[in-house]
C-alpha cells in the first residue's frame, strides 16, 4: 500500500455487510468482480463512501440472474450500456460489465464488453479515478493513481489530449478533481491540452457544463480552481461573462457548508441581467434562476446602504427579496465597505434565517378591503399598491394597529404620510 493512504478505511468499505453480500453473490467459476473508482479512492483518502459501483467481467444477463438467484434485486438500469444495478436490503450497488471504447466523438463512447480490467482502467478518464479493489482487499493500480491520489496529483490516463477529445467535459472535471483531491499547481500537460480544447466545450450540453460546473464550485479548492480557469479564459466561454474571484475566494474563506449556487451568485451575478445570462448559459432551473435574480436585487440594495442598515431596512429587504436572498447577499458582501448591520439587524436577520421570526407580509388584502368598503376594480389594486408602499416604508409592521393605518391609508381616510 503507497505510503500516506488509508488502508484500514479500503478495509472498513470491503467489511459492509450488504456490500460483501453483493460480492457474494456474483462469485462465479473463471470470473471476477472488483470495486472500482470513486469508492476506492475516497475509502483510500478515509473519507466518507456514499456510492459503491463495482465492474465485472460477469455479463449483464448474468448479473442479473446471480443476483437474483441470491435474492438481491437487480434492476436493469444501462443493461445496454453493461449496468445492473443490484439492491441489498434497500442499497443500491452499480454493478457494470468491463469495457473497451471502440471509437468516439468528444461526446460518446462507442463500446464493447470486454474482461481485462487493465484495459478497462485505461478508458477511464484520471489515474485517481482508475484504481480497483478485489473482494480481499487487494488493491491494483496499472496507471499510477495510488501515487497520484498521495501527493494529490491529478492526472490523466495517457494522454491528456486524448483524453480530452473522447469527452471535452473532461475539461471541467479535471479542474473540478484538482479542486477536491489536488494540492499544489495543477498537472501541466492536463492544463495544457484543457486549454487547447477549449472550442470544443462548445460542442456540450448545457445542462452538463451546469452540473460540473456546479460540483467544482463545492469542492474546496473551489477558488483557486477558478481563478486557474478564469485566467485561461476558459470560465468565460462557460458562463458569457467575467467573474469576481475576489469575492468567490471571500465566501469560500468563510462559508460553514459549502453552497455552490450562493458561490456561484458571488463569481458571477452583480445585476438581474446576469442572472438571465446565466439562467441561459448553464440551463438553470427556474428555482436557481429565481434564487439568482432575488440575490441580485438584494445585492444591490445592500451594497448601495451608506448609513448602518438597521432592522427596518433588513425586514424590508427580507419582505422584497425574501430570507434566502438576503441571506446570500450579507454573506457574499462581508469584506466590502458596504453594507454595515447594526447588532440588531443581525439578530433580525438570524431570526428570519432560523425561522424563529416569521417572515414580514402585508398585513392587509384586498377582500379585507371590500369588506370595509372598497370596491373591486382597477382602484383597488391601487389602494393596495399605496397600503403596500408605506408599509414598506415604515418597516413593515405586522401589528393590529399597523393594519388599521394601512386599511385608512388604501381607502383614504388619512394621507399616506
Amino acid at each position: 500500500m503507497t505510503a500516506g493512504l488509508d488502508e484500514a478505511g479500503l478495509a472498513a468499505l470491503l467489511a459492509r455487510p450488504r456490500l460483501r453480500r453483493v460480492l457474494a453473490a456474483l462469485e462465479a467459476p473463471g470470473e471476477e468482480t472488483r470495486l472500482v473508482g470513486g469508492a476506492v479512492r475516497d475509502a483510500l483518502l478515509g473519507r466518507r463512501v456514499a456510492d459503491v459501483d463495482l465492474a465485472t467481467t460477469l455479463l449483464p444477463e448474468e448479473v442479473v440472474r446471480l443476483a437474483a438467484k441470491a435474492g438481491l434485486k437487480p434492476v436493469p438500469t444501462g443493461i445496454d450500456h453493461g449496468t445492473v444495478t443490484v439492491v441489498a436490503e434497500g442499497e443500491p450497488f452499480e454493478v457494470t460489465t468491463l469495457r473497451e471504447d471502440i471509437e468516439t466523438d468528444g461526446r460518446h463512447a462507442v463500446v464493447r464488453f470486454g474482461r481485462d480490467f487493465a484495459r478497462d482502467a485505461e478508458r477511464r478518464d484520471f489515474t485517481i479515478n482508475a484504481l480497483s479493489a478485489d473482494p480481499a482487499g487487494r488493491l491494483h493500480d496499472t496507471v499510477g493513481g495510488a501515487a497520484d491520489l498521495a501527493s494529490g496529483r491529478v492526472r490523466f490516463i495517457g494522454a491528456a489530449a486524448q483524453r480530452i477529445r473522447e469527452d471535452y467535459l473532461r475539461v471541467l472535471r479535471f479542474f473540478r478533481f484538482h479542486a477536491r483531491y489536488g494540492r499544489g499547481a495543477l498537472d501541466p500537460e492536463g492544463l495544457a491540452a484543457s486549454i487547447a480544447a477549449r472550442e470544443g466545450l462548445a460542442t456540450l450540453s448545457r445542462e452538463r457544463v451546469r452540473v460540473e460546473l456546479l460540483k467544482l464550485l463545492a469542492a474546496p479548492g473551489a477558488a483557486q480552481a477558478t481563478a486557474i480557469l478564469s485566467g485561461t479564459g476558459l470560465l468565460q466561454r462557460l458562463i458569457g461573462g467575467i467573474g469576481d474571484l475576489g469575492r468567490l475566494a471571500r465566501l469560500a474563506a468563510s462559508e460553514a457548508v459549502p453552497d455552490p449556487l450562493r458561490r456561484l451568485a458571488a463569481l458571477a451575478v452583480l445585476s438581474g441581467p446576469d442572472a438571465d445570462r446565466l439562467r441561459d448559459a448553464l440551463r438553470l432551473s427556474k428555482a436557481e434562476h429565481a434564487r439568482l435574480a432575488a440575490y441580485a436585487e438584494a445585492s444591490a440594495a445592500l451594497h448601495g446602504a451608506q448609513a448602518p442598515v438597521d432592522v427596518a431596512e433588513i425586514r424590508r429587504r427580507v419582505a422584497l427579496s425574501g430570507v434566502q436572498a438576503v441571506s446570500d447577499a450579507i454573506l457574499v458582501l462581508t469584506g466590502e465597505p458596504t453594507p454595515v448591520l447594526t447588532e440588531e439587524a443581525a439578530r433580525a436577520l438570524a431570526a428570519f434565517a432560523s425561522g424563529a421570526e416569521p417572515v414580514p407580509a402585508l398585513p392587509i388584502s384586498g377582500a379585507l378591503l371590500v369588506s370595509r368598503g372598497a370596491k373591486p376594480g382597477p382602484s383597488l389594486g391601487r389602494a393596495l399598491a399605496a397600503a403596500r408602499a408605506a408599509w414598506l416604508d415604515a418597516g413593515c409592521p405586522t401589528d393590529a394597529g399597523a393594519r388599521e393605518r394601512l386599511v385608512a391609508i388604501a381607502l383614504g381616510i388619512e394621507p399616506a404620510a
